[in-house]
């Protein structure tokens, strides 16, 4: 069975019929919490400073609470952070995300035009 197509999927969640995370959101928030960063974060992920700010204040009122902390700087300089519930809604994306792409790869069987 050997043929160039293959099967992707694509996973986010919802809030009441309404966007609220997926793998480029999952990726900056992962970024964040990685550099301690979100300017630093959106340039990882190639978006923007506003565009990554954007989707986490919109991800932030869909949730009806924080998913990054941020610490003013001063000596030690500033931090951002995820909290809990950001790395929780982060982690269980992700690992459904994959869940589902082990699933579905395993479950797809290509046409016999396709194969040809």
């Amino acid at each position: 069975m050997d043929t160039d197509v293959t099967v992707k999927s694509t996973v986010w969640l919802e809030r009441a019929g309404e966007y609220l995370l997926g793998e480029p959101e999952a990726q900056l928030l992962e970024a964040v919490e990685r550099v301690g960063s979100i300017k630093e974060a959106a340039k990882a992920v190639a978006l923007s400073y506003r565009t990554a700010w954007a989707r986490i204040q919109t991800l932030e009122r869909a949730m009806g609470r924080p998913v990054v902390r941020s610490r003013a700087g001063g000596p030690g300089g500033g931090a951002t952070t995820l909290t809990p519930e950001g790395r929780e809604l982060v982690r269980g994306l992700l690992e459904l995300s994959k869940r589902v792409e082990v699933t579905v790869v395993r479950e797809y069987r290509p046409a016999p035009a396709l194969m040809q």
